[in-house]
């Protein structure tokens, strides 16, 4: 089955529904991240929830995601498995003109019969991921670790000495600045 087709399995066809809460569940794999085509996730599985209450005048849909993406990691540059736990809100209304989605709100037109939740459920787990993205400690690709090693401990001491050393001289040429501008000052 096409990719596309297979984003059909996260719409809820609501028109038939009574008004009141009505429960779906939404598997998470990945036909969802190749269909939106973003190079960092190279994949994933979970299980979206969605809590539907239908009344008269629009559908929310209270949203939870529990699902593990594959993406690469800031240290090391290998797989790196990421838990996503989302809790959202997903407000559907009904108008005549076209409005745009802002991530909070959806907009339809009062003829359509379902609501497609897979932008916002793919939005969402994006929107969840960590700013590092990085595996345990001690979990990194040693070989890739190895290469981004400074050295010895002798040789990081002598680093940190190195800065030491320039900090307390860079408090010196302060001291002398200011006393060059005292002496200015008087003159």
């Amino acid at each position: 089955m096409p990719v596309m087709e297979q984003l059909n399995d996260y719409k809820i066809a609501f028109r038939g529904l009574k008004e009141g809460d009505h429960d779906f569940q939404f598997a998470i794999s990945n036909p969802l991240f190749e269909a939106f085509e973003n190079p960092e996730i190279k994949g994933g599985t979970g299980e979206a929830r969605v809590r539907l209450n239908k009344s008269e005048t629009q559908l929310v849909c209270d949203v939870e995601i529990e699902a593990e993406v594959v993406v690469p990691c800031d240290r090391c540059l290998e797989d790196c498995s990421i838990a996503i736990d989302y809790e959202g809100r997903l407000v559907v209304k009904f108008s005549e003109e076209e409005l745009e989605y802002d991530g909070e709100v959806m907009w339809l037109y009062p003829g359509e019969s379902e609501v497609d939740l897979a932008h916002y459920i793919y939005e969402s787990i994006i929107l969840s991921l960590p700013y590092q993205r990085v595996h345990a400690e001690g979990e990194c690709d040693p070989q890739m670790m190895a290469r981004l090693t400074i050295g010895t401990e002798e040789e990081l001491n002598a680093i940190e000495q190195r800065a030491a050393q320039s900090e307390e001289q860079s408090g010196e040429w302060e001291k002398l600045a200011a006393l060059k501008a005292q002496m200015e000052n008087e003159d």
